[in-house]
């Protein structure tokens, strides 16, 4: 049945702690989680979605970065977005990163195909990755992720996004800003902890070649 569908997901761990449980260690159980999503990203979908457990959004165990790496992740995953904090003392924050409804397009896109880690990366100041899912009307979700300790330049080619052309209409969805037509590359300097969340989609040009 449809109800039976909609509560079939795969718990995928033992449960994600913020300050309460972990003492303010939140952020390093949340990577954790993400680390064991790569492996088994590829098995969620329509029917079946993996469920790396509810957002940790709002609790006080993580900075707003953190917090808003969380949120972008658990949606390009397709994991289930179960609120998990006090909806009656929400901060502004909070309910800033909680309803960014072009994050939660990520999460709901028709395709429902989870992102997957594409690689990671040792720096000099620490690791880093760039996270990709494919979404409907050939875009992708790219979401560029900074575990080091200080802001970090990331760079990732289309070649390696599998992008189909060398130009792309690429939107920051944390900033609610279209960055226009950008060639070959995504390239930015993404703070520590933080995210750079991008929506990649075809160029007018494009879209009049395929539809001709």
């Amino acid at each position: 049945s449809r109800i039976l569908q909609f509560f079939f997901f795969f718990q995928a761990e033992d449960g994600i702690r913020d300050a309460q449980e972990s003492r303010g260690l939140g952020d390093v159980y949340k990577r954790q989680i993400l680390d064991r999503q790569v492996e088994i990203s590829h098995l969620g979908g329509p029917g079946g979605w993996n469920d790396p457990d509810m957002l940790e959004v709002g609790n006080g165990g993580m900075t707003t970065s953190e917090y808003e790496a969380h949120f972008a992740l658990w949606a390009l995953l397709k994991s289930p977005l179960l609120i998990g904090c006090d909806l009656t003392t929400m901060t502004e924050d909070t309910k800033r990163i909680l309803m960014n409804e072009e994050i939660i397009e990520l999460n709901q896109d028709d395709l429902g195909k989870p992102g997957v880690r594409l690689w990671q990366r040792q720096g000099e100041h620490g690791l880093y990755e760039v996270w990709v899912g494919e979404l409907s009307g050939n875009e992708l979700g790219v979401i560029m992720f900074n575990r080091g300790e200080e802001t970090t330049q990331i760079t990732v080619s289309y070649e390696e996004l599998k992008w189909n052309g060398q130009h792309a209409n690429v939107r920051d969805l944390y900033a609610r800003q279209d960055l226009g037509l950008v060639a070959g590359e995504l390239r930015f300097d993404v703070p520590s902890h933080s995210v750079k969340v991008l929506r990649v989609s075809q160029s007018h040009k494009q879209k009049s070649a395929r539809s001709q």
